[in-house]
């Protein structure tokens, strides 16, 4: 059978694949740490699972509308009011299976063959075959962690061609945990209103696990000024520990959402009827789980990031937000005799540590490595003392 030329263009998912690889190791008999993984270690809120089982009670087991039912476009709607200022319509929202399905509506309704997106990297992973599959250009703007791991305007700038169409941000960031601020907002704001011709993407799906300096904020809230050519991506996936439940959603321009609508219709339909009932219970409720969840994240944040700093070969800059830490095993690399480069120093801590963590050469930066301390605390100290002692053991005196 002949396949499709188009995925000679794209990689499967690294952060599935050492998730994989880890479960197949454990089901092996190895003690192996899974570090690798981006979801909460936390369980839904009650409430949510409350609403889901009603669902089911009371026959809604059908097709919704192919945009979302009315009930969770409401919730969607005021959560966007009550958490960032911004006023939308129904017929601006559209509720997808997961904030990727929402990601890649969008690319599929904004990008022609040949079309250029910025993506600023390091990146999610999957944005750049998202780009590739739309039939466009992914082009890969890096922004060292020496700059904190956000691109600036002059960056922006240099890269702008007639191509260009869309702007994909994340903030704060998979895999970096770096947030911007309204003020770089601003910048790249400013930049953009003198190009109307690019739309901007802001994925802000880890938006509640947040801790910077500065209360978060919206690109839209930001930069008002670029409304009509914003889409917001978010989902319950993360604040509300409910990655299974698969149901994202974007706020965007009418026309946009139409169009997404449309090709939604002719993939999957509507999401998950059980699942929006219990999306619009965990965004309409109680947020006090979130609150919770946000604290023993920030708590693990500092712990984590003080002790690999303190490893031998390694640098980790603290972040804003989400569950991730990124640092740099540059010298490790150049130590340890036959490692040359991240994607064999992750190989290299599976074999000598057991500990599973995700390369950072697929999100756009070499020398790095991305582990998720979205684990028990007893966990990650078990994982950071493997770490040191191999690299201890190991790195010449």
């Amino acid at each position: 059978m002949r396949l499709a030329d188009r995925l000679q263009q794209i990689k499967p998912s690294a952060t599935l694949a050492v998730a994989a690889k880890a479960a197949e190791l454990k089901a092996a008999g190895h003690d192996v740490i899974g570090l690798g993984t981006g979801e909460p270690d936390f369980p839904t809120p009650p409430a949510a699972c409350d609403a889901a089982i009603a669902a089911m009670q009371n026959g809604q087991t059908k097709y919704t509308a192919v945009d979302g039912t009315s009930e969770l476009k409401s919730a969607i709607i005021a959560k966007f009011k009550r958490d960032n200022s911004l006023l939308y319509s129904p017929s601006e929202i559209i509720v997808s299976t997961g904030a990727k399905q929402a990601l890649f509506n969008m690319l599929l309704a904004l990008i022609n063959p040949g079309d250029e997106v910025l993506i600023p990297t390091p990146c999610w992973v999957s944005y750049p075959d998202m780009v590739r599959l739309a039939g466009g250009v992914p082009v890969e703007l890096y922004a060292s962690d020496r700059q904190n791991f956000k691109v600036t305007a002059a960056q922006l700038e240099q890269a702008i061609t007639p191509k260009t169409r869309l702007l994909m941000l994340n903030s704060p960031s998979n895999p970096t945990g770096m947030a911007y601020s309204k003020a770089e907002y601003q910048a790249l704001g400013e930049l953009l209103a003198r190009h109307p011709e690019i739309s901007i993407s802001s994925d802000e799906i880890y938006e509640h696990i947040y801790w910077g300096t500065e209360p978060f904020i919206s690109f839209a809230s930001a930069c008002p000024e670029l409304r009509d050519r914003t889409m917001i991506v978010n989902g319950v996936s993360k604040a509300f520990a409910m990655t299974g439940w698969r149901i994202g959603y974007l706020a965007g321009p009418e026309g946009l959402v139409t169009a997404m609508r449309k090709i939604q219709s002719q993939s999957t339909s509507n999401a998950c009827s059980i699942a929006q009932a219990a999306a619009a219970a965990a965004l309409n409720g109680d947020q006090t789980s979130v609150s919770l969840m946000r604290d023993e994240f920030k708590q693990r944040h500092d712990w984590i990031t003080k002790a690999l700093n303190d490893i031998p070969g390694v640098e980790c800059k603290p972040c804003d937000g989400a569950f991730y830490v990124f640092p740099s095993f540059a010298e490790a690399i150049i130590a340890l005799p036959g490692i040359e480069d991240d994607g064999a120093m992750a190989e290299w801590l599976l074999e000598h540590a057991q500990v599973a963590v995700v390369p950072g050469s697929p999100f756009g930066a070499p020398g790095h490595l991305r582990l998720s301390y979205a684990a028990a605390m007893d966990v990650l100290q078990q994982a950071v003392t493997r770490i040191r002692d191999a690299l201890e053991k190991n790195l010449p005196a």
